[in-house]
């Protein structure tokens, strides 16, 4: 649902709720009652958070009791990393491009062996030869948030499993655009989140494998499972199911729109002088990632979003902080290129119009930008 005023294309940082996802909301927020109560009030919502625990397990492939809620795919990451017990193996393998809720682990804890990538933002070839019987938990996402990469899952999981550690995946940016079946990945461990989908901000899920048991990381009074205390929002659960519902059911329609938008996008910025696509051909549908070398991206940013279009210089968590991109530097990229890239993102609410849009505009916002 563009609007005249403004082309959103920053759906990876946050996609804006689906109206029917806010009306469905809508219904839940005046409930009264802790699903933990025993009163009848108590007991209508615990029934609303179990059908939205059903539903959301049902899109994921999974069993209900595998469901934590959390606060988001920030909260379930660290849950995943943190919960997960060592027991005589030290390390924990994650690849060199994670979300920061996964890859600052590293500053938590010096015993993380980082595996590389290749140009393409995959894992190298081999990378997953190096896990050996000291790794505990194998972390790597489905979908770049950057740019789109997509993951070799299989591969991943099987290596990990080959030496007796656990896998988890971020698939914050995979769930609602690519197949995501929590029980036939073979996972351990999940990572999901709502605002991504269409949903509510401030709800996201850790899938748990039955019979892995993670440590809590908090403490309180022992909801979801005994490993996130604190009241579960009930409303909140409710619209990520009501959302991921729609998502999943939309899903392949979806990604063929998504797909074509992008692909147009593509065609045009290659018609850009010096400018570089860094998502690869085996990346989501939702995500492109361009290099337009000889411009600084915050620059290049400001400039469209005086045109009225929404992008980002990468992860919404990071780009505040004017760095280049470390997804792009473990590609290769240099550090020129790396601060000179650009995400566009797409959703439910992307048009063929936003896309001509910013192809009316960014040549221009390009040769300016260069000249700053």
């Amino acid at each position: 649902m563009s609007t005249s005023t403004r082309s959103y294309l920053d759906h990876a940082a946050s996609s804006p709720m689906v109206p029917a996802v806010a009306a469905a909301m809508g219904e839940v927020l005046l409930l009264a009652g802790n699903p933990n109560s025993l009163h009848q009030s108590g007991r209508s919502a615990r029934r609303v958070l179990a059908e939205a625990r059903e539903s959301l397990a049902a899109d994921l492939g999974a069993q209900p009791d595998e469901i934590v809620f959390t606060s988001g795919g920030t909260e379930a990451n660290n849950l995943a990393l943190l919960g997960a017990p060592r027991q005589g193996r030290p390390l924990v393998a994650i690849s060199a491009i994670e979300h920061p809720s996964v890859a600052e682990f590293t500053a938590r804890c010096d015993a993380v062996r980082v595996l590389p990538v290749a140009g393409d933002g995959q894992l190298q070839p081999g990378a997953l030869s190096e896990l050996g019987t000291d790794v505990a938990l194998v972390s790597v996402m489905w979908v770049n948030n950057e740019t789109g990469a997509i993951q070799p899952l299989g591969e991943v999981v099987a290596a990990a499993h080959a030496v007796g550690a656990w896998a988890h995946s971020d698939a914050v940016q995979a769930f609602g655009h690519l197949p995501v079946n929590f029980a036939e990945s073979g996972l351990d461990l999940l990572s999901v989140s709502a605002h991504k989908l269409g949903g509510p901000v401030g709800v996201g899920a850790l899938v748990v494998r039955r019979g892995v048991k993670l440590t809590p990381v908090g403490f309180g009074g022992g909801q979801e499972a005994k490993l996130r205390s604190g009241t579960v929002p009930v409303a909140l659960a409710h619209g990520f199911a009501v959302a991921a519902r729609l998502a999943v059911s939309q899903r392949d329609s979806e990604a063929a729109r998504l797909a074509g938008l992008k692909a147009r996008l593509a065609a045009g910025l290659d018609q850009i002088d010096r400018s570089r696509l860094n998502s690869a051909a085996k990346s989501s549908p939702a995500i492109l990632n361009a290099t337009f070398s000889g411009t600084r991206a915050d620059d290049l940013l400001l400039l469209l979003d005086a045109a009225g279009i929404d992008a980002s210089t990468g992860s919404a968590c990071t780009a505040g902080l004017h760095q280049p991109s470390e997804v792009l530097l473990a590609m290769g990229r240099s550090a020129s290129d790396a601060r000179a890239s650009l995400r566009f993102s797409f959703g439910w609410s992307t048009t063929q119009a936003d896309i001509d849009r910013l192809l009316a505009v960014l040549p221009g916002a390009v040769a300016q930008a260069r000249k700053a």
